[in-house]
């Protein structure tokens, strides 16, 4: 069993490099990777306890994999002190505010409305924002919503504190899923913004939907939702490519740090905030199984990551996330 996901873990390591379209199959176990590191971790205390040297199987895996251990767990996080040129950011998928009382309150679109106002973020991303009559984000002069799905209700939305000169959207084709990108000026310097709210997989961890699907048509499911992030995400690299500016990207991936969307987003000279200055597990997406996250904040490399923060509050199926940064 220790051999097994040992190997396993180890497959898993590949995963960034290897191309949905390629091997589509072998991107699904990109969403098990948290599980791996927790098992073979077990692994290593348990033969360590019995002080048997075969715990050097799952040592020597975890050590090859230390990057992906690191997107997983951060024993301590980091906080600096306001300074100069410093610049907030705010990302939470808000699941239309809790339209169809998935969670048993009626104070959701309030209490996100609260938690914005009190958090005070110079820039904040919304995904599957709703036109609630119920919030109010009026502290912000500056915003673009953008429409892209089937109905017209949901939408991305950017609200910034600084203006917002240049404004679009990519356009996924036959999908609720998209991106959008905004160009603020922030102070001397002019910054581009996205969005990103990649291909939904449709599951839904609150409901025993999991078990009852027959596990072939799951897979099969999540196998194309992989491939059409890989298209969404290659028309957001050929977009990316092109900005006059330093990239700010931020959103829902729907996707892990194990994925080759996210190493492929990143690798355009961005960082992770929450690999930077993030603590504890990360969570950003409520899964009963294990702690999940996909929601991230990526800044140029060369800013500085003052904070990151993570808010336990269940307004959503999704957790907000913040940052501050530092622009050089």
């Amino acid at each position: 069993m220790n051999s097994i996901a040992a190997f396993a873990l180890l497959l898993s390591y590949l995963l960034p490099y290897v191309s949905p379209k390629t091997f589509s199959l072998l991107s699904v176990l990109s969403l098990a990777v948290p599980i791996l590191i927790v098992i073979n971790v077990l692994f290593l205390l348990y033969w360590l306890i019995l002080l048997n040297k075969k715990g050097i199987l799952s040592l020597v895996v975890l050590i090859i994999g230390v990057s992906h251990v690191s997107s997983l767990y951060k024993i301590r996080g980091k906080s600096t002190d306001e300074a100069d040129n410093t610049i907030s950011l705010m990302s939470y998928n808000v699941h239309s505010f809790n339209r169809f009382d998935w969670i048993p309150s009626e104070s959701i679109p309030q209490d996100i409305s609260k938690l914005v106002h009190k958090e005070n973020p110079d820039i904040f991303c919304a995904q599957e924002f709703y036109n609630n009559p119920d919030i109010n984000f009026d502290q912000y002069p500056y915003k673009y919503q953008d429409f892209n799905n089937d109905n017209g209700e949901l939408a991305l939305a950017v609200f910034s504190k600084f203006p917002i000169i240049k404004k679009g959207s990519l356009h996924f084709k036959k999908t609720a899923n998209n991106t959008i990108y905004t160009d603020i000026v922030i102070h001397t310097d002019t910054v581009r913004v996205y969005n990103v709210h990649l291909q939904s997989h449709k599951i839904n961890p609150k409901t025993d939907g999991l078990t009852k699907e027959a596990s072939q048509k799951l897979v099969k499911r999540i196998q194309i939702s992989f491939v059409k992030q890989q298209e969404q995400m290659e028309i957001l690299l050929a977009h990316m490519q092109k900005s006059p500016y330093k990239n700010i990207v931020m959103g829902d991936f729907n996707n892990t740090a194990y994925s080759y969307v996210y190493n492929k987003v990143t690798s355009e000279n961005l960082q992770d905030t929450f690999k930077i200055a993030g603590k504890g597990f990360g969570k950003t997406f409520e899964f009963k199984l294990f702690p999940v996250r996909i929601d991230f904040i990526l800044i140029p490399e060369d800013y500085e990551v003052l904070m990151f923060e993570n808010f336990n509050v269940n307004f959503s199926d999704h957790y907000p996330i913040s940052t501050k940064m530092r622009l050089n």
